[in-house]
């Protein structure tokens, strides 16, 4: 029996996903995207010659922005539209999507004065549905490449979660399962801002020592934070959390790492922003994150520092002055 797969995105994950889901037998992947121009592109040249050079999209996988055609008979949706532009982006196709199709989330962020994860936007515009969180240490760059890659599919519903594991699952491309959506996508938002403090690290050429010493704690915080929000303890030492914040602090392909070093290195956000072609979630996610750890009354002095450096023009070296400098305490 043939699960036909439709993605809300043309992004370079969502690009990804066609070609993981296209490898297994009896799918048909379509991507759906906003902008005309942008999918007639890729349509033409069967590549998404602007945030995935060189990677050819095979001529099954149905690539339009029409989303009556991209949607048609869909068993599942994958959405892949950065957290910032999602609602919006829902909302204009929302006639469109009346039954309820269970959805894949990859999207990593939380909606700044809302403060809902991916899946509760999807369920606030689309209306109730289940909805899966798929997280983990998963560079569209890589896994396009077909390079090894392990992530976790998080959804209360397992009969379902089970589902995507056997529809994503490939010899390069391995997925386990959670429950903890909760933590699963706290965490692929808190590793982002996490990553702009690595970033920053690197800029200002700290070495080693002064990076780990920041990754180690700031899975502290992600951790503290997800636990008051209702996460598992356990999800944070996992792919979703340790094995992601590793990755997207080191990694070359990090937005978020490089819009820190960038900062590190001088250059303000705006001027950051303005040549950046990708979406840096952790810039959107560090004002969601400071304002509720402020509501909630948590300790995070590096969402904090972060938050200053991006937002309040607090110099780099004044930031990491101020973490080194705090009280001392026990571990």
């Amino acid at each position: 029996m043939t699960t036909r797969i439709a993605i809300l995105g043309s992004g370079a994950m969502a690009t990804a996903c066609s070609l993981i889901l296209n490898e297994n037998e009896n799918q048909e992947i379509s991507i759906w995207g906003r902008n005309s121009e942008h999918v007639n592109a890729i349509c033409k040249h069967r590549e998404n010659r602007r945030l995935l050079p060189g990677i050819l999209i095979p001529d099954e996988i149905q690539i339009t922005s029409d989303i009556q055609q991209a949607t048609k008979n869909a068993d599942i949706l994958i959405a892949s539209i950065p957290t910032k532009f999602l609602r919006e982006a829902l909302s204009k196709i929302s006639s469109e999507m009346t039954s309820p199709t269970p959805v894949v989330s990859v999207i990593k962020g939380l909606e700044n004065k809302t403060f809902m994860r991916p899946s509760e936007i999807i369920k606030d515009v689309l209306g109730d549905r289940t909805v899966l969180a798929l997280g983990g240490p998963s560079h569209a760059e890589e896994i396009a490449r077909r390079k090894p890659a392990s992530v976790v599919a998080a959804c209360e519903d397992m009969e379902f979660a089970n589902r995507v594991q056997s529809l994503f699952n490939t010899d390069r491309f391995r997925v386990y399962t959670n429950k903890d959506i909760i933590g699963v996508e706290l965490a692929g938002a808190l590793k982002n801002v996490v990553a702009i403090a690595a970033g920053i690290c690197d800029g200002l050429e700290f070495g080693d020592n002064a990076k780990s010493a920041l990754i180690t704690r700031g899975l502290v915080e992600m951790t503290r934070f997800g636990m008051e929000m209702g996460a598992e303890q356990l999800t944070f030492s996992g792919l979703a959390g340790m094995g992601d914040l590793v990755t997207t602090c080191f990694s070359k392909h990090s937005r978020n790492r490089s819009v820190g070093e960038k900062l590190g290195k001088g250059k303000t956000l705006t001027e950051i922003l303005a040549e950046t072609e990708s979406v840096a979630e952790g810039v959107t996610a560090t004002k969601s994150i400071y304002e509720l750890s402020l509501e909630r009354k948590l300790e995070m002095p590096i969402v904090s520092e972060v938050y200053r450096v991006l937002f309040e023009k607090q110099s780099p070296l004044e930031a990491t002055a101020r973490l080194m400098m705090r009280p001392p305490r026990d571990e």
